[in-house]
């Protein structure tokens, strides 16, 4: 029980130090703040263009989903990139912790942080926007991004293995792999508009059921009875990215160790 509370002390001690880090550099969350409210009110207001309130909430919905997601994607596999910039990689992977407490730490703030980044969106949005979320099952909403988190922080172990490997490239080839999710999740349109070839890839996007089931709480108001098949797919998702994610990052944190790639640079 000891050893329990020790690493759920430490989980927390990481939680904490990445908050320390967003107060530390309170000016570039700013940026990025504002950043992700102009692009959602200039997505919104392409459906204001089309004078349909249901495409505009459409497309607002897919950027206040995206904006969780992809902040959620971005914290975790940039981890080592902030390791390396403040100059605590070597210490943190040398560290009498273990991985996963350290990984599940980095998690546990990035869906905190992503929920509270999208609270603040939403509410900015709202001085923009009549949003008509009358029928919308909030409950069924948070269940949905509870889930989705899930998958989400499989695939954002798998990218913080570039950064691990290459410190000065690994961090702009994790934006490949988020653009590319972006590309076949039907964020912003239905992926029935995707070409033939590319379909295959949207089934196995979790971002697809993740947007699927949102949109079905917030527009539809549908509850989370009506969505089976998609949470369980999610929590597949999230069973099989999760452990594959560790491991591969593992294998690359045991290489990345054996060829003295740990380094600081900041």
């Amino acid at each position: 029980m000891s050893r329990v509370m020790k690493e759920l002390s430490a989980m927390n001690a990481f939680m904490l130090r990445d908050f320390d880090l967003s107060k530390r550099y309170i000016g570039w969350e700013i940026v990025f703040l504002v950043y992700t409210t102009v692009n959602s009110i200039t997505i919104g207001l392409i459906g204001v263009g089309t004078q349909n309130p249901g495409l505009t909430l459409y497309l607002l919905v897919g950027a206040l989903m995206w904006s969780f997601l992809a902040v959620l994607f971005h914290v975790i596999a940039d981890t080592v990139a902030w390791e390396v910039w403040e100059g605590t990689v070597e210490y943190t992977f040398m560290a009498p912790v273990h991985r996963l407490t350290h990984l599940f730490g980095v998690c546990l703030y990035a869906i905190v942080y992503g929920a509270i980044r999208v609270v603040i969106v939403m509410l900015l949005l709202s001085l923009f926007f009549k949003l008509d979320l009358g029928k919308a099952d909030f409950v069924a909403a948070m269940i949905v991004l509870c889930a989705a988190s899930v998958s989400f922080v499989g695939l954002g172990m798998m990218a913080a293995v570039l950064p691990l490997l290459s410190p000065e490239k690994g961090p702009q080839a994790t934006h490949i792999i988020l653009a590319c999710l972006l590309l076949v999740s039907g964020v912003y349109y239905p992926v029935s508009a995707l070409p033939a070839w590319l379909a295959p890839l949207a089934k196995a996007s979790p971002a697809t059921y993740a947007l699927n089931s949102m949109r079905a709480a917030l527009i539809d108001g549908k509850g989370i009875g009506t969505m089976g098949h998609t949470l369980v797919a999610l929590a597949i998702g999230g069973a099989v990215l999760i452990p594959a994610g560790y491991f591969i990052f593992s294998l690359a944190e045991s290489y990345a160790k054996r060829t003295g790639r740990l380094k600081r640079q900041g």
